[in-house]
């Protein structure tokens, strides 16, 4: 018996230094780090347990971890948050993106690009939104967070969305409070006419749950004065998202005549409001992107309105946006934080968007890709206008929650952690 048990004791302490050095559950080695929030643009590791980032340092040993992502060369980012997104997929065909055929799944459309957490815009109203919890929230690895519409009946699209006695400031706000987890802000979208009433009730809701608005200002003719909407309607964190779009029935923010930023969106900026780039179908032109860039005037969030229409139309996806931006000069860290931790401030989820040490092991490696020297990428919009650029944006590796959910190329070791 003494023997058997100085044997065993024997063994572990024979293991225990291996045991003890395998801290990490997962390693990312030799990429270039790029965290926005805390300013940091090196050549670093970033060791993960489970679900939490625990180290971020140079030359962390890799016998440390259980898993090593050889990322020499590429680019180490905070998991891209996409703050514009339609995910309430579903089969009821005449509810357009609310639980329809409009939306798509998110986790089929974000590790690939890099995005581990999603904002669904006003898919789901206060009516809805337990079936979208239910039906995607819950089963997403994705992480998705919510615009809840204020309108009840969500993004049902024709007279729904248009229905102002269905626009509830107390019903909207009571649902947000009592979903604070995955709630993160109110949505209007797609009403057309000359009416202040639904913006109001809109930001009525979100004074009443603590929470910022997002305006996706749909139309009228003559259209609405969005010096008013910026300065009279909305708060310092609310979002006007398809912000370089330019349609007739919608006020754009470069002066298309003189391709300047007008000078009350700067004032607009300082007062706090948030400028998103809602790609979408129609929602993002050149004409208004590269005059705003040029001067200076960067959106604070990028985002890509993806839905079945958007995906397979000139946005495509959020790598695609953020390849534009850069294409257009947008300088390449700030479309990393516009990607990353301004998305984060922007929704009050400052735990996401950033690499500190506690935060969410959500973390995206990507490769900037070069074109062939005498080829150029093409990126161009929805109105047929191109440009041309030598970079662009892929994904080769995803974490969320500490735990690879895409390796384009194999660059984990091992792939895959057999366990008995």
């Amino acid at each position: 018996m003494k023997n058997r048990i100085l044997l065993l004791l024997s063994f572990f302490f024979i293991a225990l230094p291996f045991v003890q050095a395998q801290q990490y559950s997962l390693l990312i080695k030799g990429g270039r780090v790029l965290d926005p929030k805390n300013n940091i643009d090196a050549v670093l590791d970033v060791a993960m347990k489970g679900d939490t980032i625990m180290k971020v340092a140079k030359n962390i040993e890799a016998s440390e971890a259980v898993q090593v992502v050889n990322a020499k060369g590429l680019v180490v980012t905070p998991g891209l948050i996409d703050l514009h997104s339609h995910n309430f997929y579903g089969t009821e065909m005449n509810r357009a993106y609310s639980n329809g055929p409009s939306s798509i799944a998110p986790d089929g459309f974000t590790f690939r690009t890099g995005v581990t957490t999603v904002v669904d815009a006003g898919c789901a109203g206060w009516k809805s939104y337990a079936t979208f919890k239910r039906q995607t929230i819950d089963i997403s690895r994705t992480r998705v967070l919510v615009f809840l519409n204020i309108v009840g009946e969500g993004m049902r699209g024709g007279h729904y969305e248009q229905n102002i006695d269905d626009m509830d400031p107390e019903a909207t706000a009571k649902v947000a409070k009592e979903n604070a987890d995955n709630v993160v802000g109110i949505k209007l979208a797609h009403f057309n006419g000359y009416n202040w009433m639904p913006l109001d009730r809109a930001v009525e809701a979100g004074k009443l749950a603590g929470i910022p608005v997002m305006v996706d200002f749909g139309g009228s003719k003559p259209v609405l004065p969005i010096e008013e909407l910026f300065m009279d309607h909305l708060r310092p964190g609310d979002i006007f998202t398809h912000c370089f779009a330019e349609l007739d029935s919608r006020e754009p923010i470069v002066d298309p005549a003189t391709k300047k930023v007008k000078p009350f969106v700067y004032e607009a900026r300082k007062k706090g409001i948030v400028f998103d780039v809602g790609y979408g179908g129609i929602s993002f032109a050149f004409s208004q992107g590269i005059p705003a860039v040029k001067s200076g005037f960067y959106p604070n969030t990028i985002s890509t309105d993806i839905h079945i229409g958007s995906m397979n139309n000139a946005m495509k996806d959020m790598l695609n946006v953020m390849s534009k931006f850069m294409a257009m000069g947008m300088d390449f860290k700030e479309v990393i934080k516009a990607s990353t931790w301004a998305p984060a401030q922007a929704i009050h989820k400052e735990e996401l968007g950033n690499l500190s040490v506690g935060s969410r092991a959500d973390v995206t490696v990507l490769r900037i890709r070069e074109a062939d020297k005498n080829e150029d990428f093409g990126f161009w919009d929805y109105t047929g206008k191109k440009i041309n650029a030598k970079e662009k944006l892929e994904a080769e590796v995803t974490v969320r929650a500490g735990k690879v959910v895409y390796d384009l190329n194999g660059l984990t070791e091992p792939i895959v952690v057999r366990r008995r």
